[in-house]
């Protein structure tokens, strides 16, 4: 199972500007620490977030579609993959059936798949809004793992931030950790990986196939930057 955002897509900078636009214009404030707040939230928190932490005196579902459809309109002039994201699809799409687990809203999920062609590369997609809670808590990849029809013990999530880490480990799954370099993973989150690894390109089958899903090495944990003061509530 693969996230979205921060995995497959260098999405989160214009997640944060198209946030950031439409609180600048709606009378809203931005404040420092919004940014991380906000990552992995589903819609419905982190536009709520938005209305009572920063001022934007909206209702929630204007600020859902404002936000995402300043969002698309960047991904129609040049969707943001990340190198290697379609190549470790096929690889891995190869040997074992695809899920996307992500926060992003369903019409941004659609359309992603849409542009990169990857739609028939998932066997399932699940976003945020479908599920009770998003990210740390499980409920997105306990989902995907319904919609696939396998028990989560036996599937492997590919995240790159704290909440998504702690929330596929939560649900059971094992972990691959591909750290946002923006906005890196805190450590406590990187020791619940079975792997860590700098980049797709290191994502192959024999690499899962010999994923231990109770350590990680503390030099791989070294090796990646110390997480913000707020990376609790970082990664979709």
């Amino acid at each position: 199972m693969f996230d979205l955002d921060g995995v497959l897509l260098d999405s989160e900078p214009l997640w944060d500007a198209a946030r950031r636009q439409v609180v600048a214009g709606h009378g809203g404030r931005w404040q420092e620490d919004a940014t991380a707040a906000m990552q992995g939230m589903s819609p419905s928190e982190w536009s709520a977030y938005i209305r009572s932490e920063l001022g934007v005196d909206l209702d929630e579902a204007r600020i859902v579609d404002l936000v995402v459809g300043v969002l698309l309109e960047r991904y129609r002039q040049a969707l943001p993959v990340l190198p290697g994201a379609g190549e470790a699809l096929e690889c891995i799409g190869t040997r074992w059936p695809l899920g996307l687990a992500s926060s992003s809203d369903r019409v941004v999920i659609d359309e992603v798949l849409a542009l990169s062609g990857w739609r028939s590369a998932f066997r399932a997609t699940v976003s945020s809004e479908e599920v009770p809670r998003g990210k740390p808590h499980p409920d997105v990849y306990l989902e995907a793992a319904r919609r696939l029809g396998v028990d989560p013990g036996s599937c492997v999530a590919v995240e790159d931030s704290t909440n998504g880490i702690k929330a596929a480990a939560a649900a059971g799954l094992g972990v691959v950790a591909v750290p946002n370099r923006g906005y890196p993973p805190a450590r406590d989150a990187l020791a619940l990986a079975g792997l860590v690894t700098d980049s797709l390109s290191d994502l192959t089958v024999e690499a899962i196939e010999r994923l231990d899903v109770n350590h990680v090495d503390e030099e791989e944990i070294e090796s990646f930057p110390a997480s913000d003061p707020h990376s609790d509530w970082a990664g979709p």
